[in-house]
């Protein structure tokens, strides 16, 4: 009989194995001597031992499923359970034990971290979805479309969630950018329709633009091209292919308006800046008139002037208040020699001043013998009084003898 501290052989050849729960048959064995018996069920415990080392590295390092692994696991633990093997089995049971348990330990690792993952998922959906049906209303077209564009990419790389909610996510979003594809077309409708009706009433304004060229009525006609201008401008863009060819039709033939009525006004501009130098020069001789002595030969002189002034034409627009000005104030002073001359000379207005005078120069007089009665008697308050008055009527009579001088005195 042979044996060693997990194993033994009777003289049967009956191989046995040690355990916790007492010896277990392992097998017979025929064909050699117990040691060999022995070596060749060692050897298939050393397989074990191998197989579970193998498969606990497999759990511990690779993705290797949780149903998977239990099968392996199950596959040994017969093996193990067979007791065809000498070695410590239990301590390979309790291996297996607990590799179960890391097994279930990561079974709900993978279900939480797929939770979250599913949870997250939908969270993103969800924020996909708000946004494309906030997109869906946006009139940015160009930008809100690209950002559907770039959703529907995200939403592709997300995972599934279950069938039913991932179905109603995807249905709420693919009827966002339905909605807003529809109102973009009708957008783009909308606008053709426009820039069409845009072509009709650019073309007409083309045709009048063209009409007009040629005519040499040049303050209308430049007007009329103003608001051919603002009709134009209040149109609106016609389609691109159309815009550009009737914007140089129009523009064209207001150039060819425009640099006709330029010459016109070079020549007449010319012809003005000449008149306004003999205007000046007529401002020049009629100011040497100044100040007036002699009125009468002022008065003729100054009208020999003005008919000068009169046959010439028309000055630059912006210097006719200038040299018209210089002319004005000295006819301003004829004009006030005149009135002054027809004062002193007028003896109904010389009576009448002297009759102003006079009534003046007795009242001031009256209120000073009043004034002086007054302080005489005590009466200081009247005497205020009757001073303030005082003053009032001597600033007429000031005024009144100053009016009377004009008379010559």
């Amino acid at each position: 009989m042979s044996s060693d501290p997990w194993g033994r052989v009777d003289e049967t050849g009956t191989v046995y194995v040690r355990t916790a729960d007492g010896e277990q048959v392992v097998g017979s064995w025929a064909a050699g001597s117990p040691e060999e018996a022995l070596a060749y069920f060692e050897r298939k415990y050393e397989g074990l031992v191998v197989e579970i080392g193998l498969l606990e590295k497999r759990v511990q390092t690779t993705d290797l499923s949780a149903k998977d692994a239990q099968t392996a696991i199950d596959h040994l633990r017969e093996q193990v359970e067979a007791h065809h093997a000498v070695g410590d089995l239990d301590s390979l049971r309790k291996r297996l034990d607990k590799l179960v348990q890391t097994v279930e330990a990561r079974r709900e690792e993978r279900k939480q971290q797929r939770a979250k993952q599913s949870d997250e998922a939908r969270r993103a959906k969800e924020e996909l979805v708000a946004e494309a049906e906030e997109l869906a209303q946006s009139d940015q077209w160009r930008v809100a479309g690209e950002r559907l564009r770039a959703l529907v990419d995200t939403w592709k790389g997300l995972p599934r969630l279950d069938r039913k909610s991932d179905d109603e996510l995807w249905h709420r979003f693919s009827h966002a950018r339905s909605a807003f594809s529809k109102r973009r077309k009708g957008h783009f409708a909308q606008l053709d329709a426009q820039r069409e009706e845009a072509r009709r009433i650019k073309e007409r304004l083309v045709a009048e633009a063209e009409a007009l060229s040629g005519s040499t009525d040049w303050g209308p006609t430049a007007a009329r091209y103003r608001e051919l201008m603002a009709d134009w401008k209040a149109a609106g863009r016609a389609q691109r292919e159309h815009e550009d060819d009737l914007w140089n039709r129009f523009r064209g033939a207001q150039d060819v308006f425009f640099a006709a009525r330029s010459s016109v006004f070079a020549e007449r501009d010319a012809e003005q800046a000449e008149n306004l130098k003999l205007k000046e020069e007529l401002a020049e001789e009629a100011e040497k008139l100044l100040p007036i002595s002699d009125l009468k030969g002022s008065r003729a002189a100054f009208r020999s002037i003005n008919e000068r002034w009169e046959a010439i034409g028309h000055v630059p627009r912006d210097a006719r208040p200038k040299v018209e000005g210089r002319m004005h104030a000295v006819e301003r002073a004829i004009q006030e020699a005149e009135e002054a001359e027809w004062r002193r000379t007028n003896p109904e207005a010389r009576a009448r001043a002297e009759g102003l005078t006079g009534q003046l120069q007795a009242a001031v007089d009256k209120l000073r013998g009043q004034i002086e009665q007054a302080r005489a008697q005590g009466n200081n308050s009247r005497a205020d009084k009757l001073e303030r008055e005082l003053e009032g009527r001597q600033a007429l009579l000031d005024q009144a003898l100053k009016g009377l001088e004009e008379f010559g005195g």
